[in-house]
């Protein structure tokens, strides 16, 4: 399995999963032309993507997840209450349960409800069929319970919201009902919220750790990674830990 993840935050957020068989999209949060050279820099044929997969309905999961779709005749998958607000017009969209698994040839994948402030917004666990890989996909998570680590438990990356440093949110320049609705309980994971859930998720198969959706303006990738690196002291974690860019 491989992952690219085309960049990540709140200008943008879009992850390639590829297998031997099969590629997919989650998320397109870019508009056509960034997506295509994203696409293109990681050596992704765009036509070669058999299907996107919105987490949500914000506007940098879905930015140019219409446009792309029509253009390159993927279809599209997400909640319903993701696809209330996805321009559906000449693309195909698809609902689905998150009660149930989605299976899209070589991948299958698991949905997990998680709380944001959206209208039904998920989580993913993606299992490559053909060779037993898994991905977790977690991010724009306003708050993490035992129940809802546990569901990353087994995976073998984990792509995971470390989104701003408490310090730098509580004296930034965001307006005080912005910085209430980050730091809330439907909001994004601090560095110090995602340390706890990285550690409930050690076990010894996870090889890939990646910090996503850092605010450019409430965190650092420096100060994300030295966070978690506190986080997991004595864990056991021995894999790769690196942050995901905005811009890269």
């Amino acid at each position: 399995m491989r992952v690219h993840v085309l960049g990540s935050g709140s200008g943008g957020n879009a992850i390639v999963l590829e297998s031997d068989r099969q590629r997919i999209l989650v998320d397109a949060g870019f508009g056509v032309r960034t997506l295509a050279a994203r696409l293109k820099a990681v050596d992704v044929a765009p036509d070669s993507i058999s299907a996107l997969i919105v987490t949500h309905e914000h506007i940098d999961h879905i930015r140019g997840a219409a446009a792309a779709a029509r253009r390159w005749h993927w279809p599209v998958y997400g909640t319903a209450g993701t696809l209330r607000t996805y321009t559906q017009r000449g693309s195909e969209a698809r609902r689905v349960d998150p009660r149930r698994e989605l299976v899209l040839d070589d991948f299958t994948v698991r949905l997990v409800r998680a709380p944001h402030d959206a209208e039904e917004h998920v989580a993913l666990v993606v299992t490559v069929n053909s060779s037993g890989e898994r991905v977790g996909i977690a991010y724009d998570i306003g708050h993490v319970t035992e129940r809802f680590a546990a569901q990353f438990a087994d995976v073998d990356v984990l792509l995971l919201e470390s989104n701003h440093d408490d310090r730098m949110l509580a004296t930034g320049p965001y307006p005080w009902s912005v910085k209430q609705r980050v730091a809330g309980p439907r909001g994004h994971l601090s560095n110090a919220e995602a340390g706890l859930m990285a550690r409930a998720c050690i076990h010894p198969g996870l090889r890939h750790l990646v910090l996503c959706h850092l605010s450019e303006t409430n965190n650092r990738p420096q100060l994300a990674l030295r966070a978690m690196r506190t986080s997991l002291r004595g864990s056991g974690f021995c894999g790769t830990l690196r942050a995901a860019a905005q811009d890269q």
